[in-house]
């Protein structure tokens, strides 16, 4: 928003807009108890409602920061070493009985990979459904013959009957590959890329399921881990169609491909980038048409899930910090969380700050004093924490949040510098928020609560990007919706 309308909001007169002034402004206001330039239907007759504040401020739930605790960086470094030790995870390579006794080749991880989920769940009493999605892929440009693929992931049900059916999921890829896309013998170690994935799925599993003990999670969270990644997202566009058909209220897909934090220059393991998509993959052509006239390109779901990790990142003290680059992914390389996109689903992939790719994607060697290979000597498994911590949190948040407003709407009929928002009520919730930001500003700026379903602020809708955000009882938000015009 314009710099003057922005110190009007906090009640400072002047042309300069300097960030201490307004958060100083933000905390005067909300000691003196409130601001007049918010209407509820009848906000003349209720002048007590809260003041604005900045919507970076933190939102802690300690049984969530209780629970990531529990990550273990050494239990990572167990799963990626073991991961390793099968040689070859390509989906291509081994899956007969013999191999899979031997400890060889795709099908002896994958059997692995399910004991794993089964331990978990009975650690926590059963509270985990094991399950896997089978298929037989055709042959293609990276896959010669038929081949049998298996997806394994593992279900943690919603404790509330009423919200169970909605869906938050964390994803790595289990296979792996070397120089030869075909080979599926020689050894293709795969501990960054994507052992390092498959880590966190399997970590953020272990410590959820045995934090639901204590902590009721509403909703459902699933624990994936798919193969025919680097034959070309074969796994995951077999497991996205099947949400897709089943109807799953699907509301965001964390994909983890990369996050070992490669032991190498230039490195930062204080950051992992979230990447999302900017105009939704499988939005209509008039849909398009609609999003780029409301100027709506930088607002998918996947891109409020980004901001919703942001967030997460803020209020959490996970050990690594969100970076958020608003494109689809890295150029030349693609990932798990396309295949979600394609089917209309909110879905980002988190990446290490900085890749080396000698150690991707490459025949185990040394040539002129270079080390090539993906091997967990190059990984780093605290920040590979970090990172699970930081996709624990995430989900758990989300999990514990109630459903998202729907309906909801800007009114758009009248020439006014207002803004009027409606909504539907969600269930569970104990009241709203209305966030918003300026049209160039990267992530929300400015928080409302709102106890009803509907709100008038005195910020111009031609200026800002609004959205309305579900809150519980205790705090937990849910992922925030940009309304739609209404005339």
């Amino acid at each position: 928003m314009a710099c003057r309308e922005k110190l009007r909001l906090v009640g400072i007169a002047g042309s300069r807009c300097l960030s201490t002034v307004v958060v100083t402004a933000v905390a005067v206001g909300l000691a003196a108890g409130g601001f007049a330039y918010l209407a509820y239907g009848q906000a003349q007759e209720r002048p007590s409602q809260e003041p604005p504040r900045l919507a970076a401020d933190r939102h802690t739930d300690p049984r969530i920061a209780k629970a990531i605790e529990e990550v273990s960086a050494d239990r990572i470094r167990q799963t990626i070493e073991k991961l390793v030790s099968f040689g070859n995870r390509s989906t291509i390579s081994a899956q007969d009985e013999d191999s899979i006794k031997a400890g060889k080749g795709i099908g002896a991880a994958r059997e692995w990979i399910k004991a794993e989920f089964e331990r978990y769940s009975k650690e926590c009493g059963g509270c985990l459904e094991v399950k896997t999605d089978t298929f037989t892929e055709a042959p293609g440009e990276r896959i010669a013959k038929p081949t049998e693929i298996t997806n394994v992931y593992a279900v943690l049900r919603g404790s509330d009957a009423k919200q169970a059916d909605r869906i938050v999921l964390v994803t790595g890829h289990y296979d792996s590959r070397n120089s030869d896309i075909f080979n599926g013998t020689d050894p293709a170690p795969g501990a960054n890329d994507d052992g390092s994935g498959t880590a966190v799925s399997l970590e953020c599993a272990r410590v959820l399921s045995k934090a639901a003990a204590k902590t009721r999670f509403p909703a459902t969270i699933v624990f994936l881990t798919v193969a025919g990644e680097e034959q070309g997202l074969n796994g995951s566009k077999h497991f996205a169609q099947m949400a897709k058909q089943q109807g799953w209220k699907l509301e965001a897909v964390l994909n983890n491909d990369i996050v070992g934090g490669n032991l190498g220059a230039g490195q930062d393991a204080g950051v992992v980038r979230v990447f999302s998509e900017g105009l939704p993959a499988a939005a209509t052509d008039a849909e398009i048409q609609r999003i780029r006239k409301l100027g709506g390109e930088n607002d998918s779901t996947s891109r409020e899930v980004a901001r919703y990790i942001a967030d997460v990142g803020r209020s959490y003290d996970a050990g690594v910090k969100p970076l958020l680059i608003f494109r689809l992914d890295r150029f030349l390389r693609g990932g798990d969380h396309y295949s979600f996109n394609q089917q209309g689903f909110a879905a980002v992939r988190f990446t290490e700050f900085r890749e080396d790719f000698n150690h991707q994607h490459q025949n185990v060697r040394s040539e002129n004093g270079i080390e090539y290979g993906d091997l967990p000597k190059f990984v780093d498994f605290e920040y590979v924490a970090h990172v699970t911590q930081l996709n624990a949190a995430t989900l758990a948040s989300l999990a514990s949040a109630p459903a998202l407003p729907a309906n909801v709407k800007m009114q758009t009929k009248n020439l006014e510098n207002d803004t009027s928002l409606t909504w539907d009520a969600s269930p569970e919730a104990a009241a709203y928020e209305v966030v918003w930001r300026s049209t160039n500003a990267a992530d929300w700026e400015y928080v409302q609560p709102v106890s009803g379903t509907r709100a008038t602020l005195s910020v111009s809708k031609d200026n800002e990007i609004f959205a309305v955000r579900a809150v519980d009882a205790a705090g937990h938000r849910s992922l925030p919706v940009v309304p739609e015009p209404q005339r």
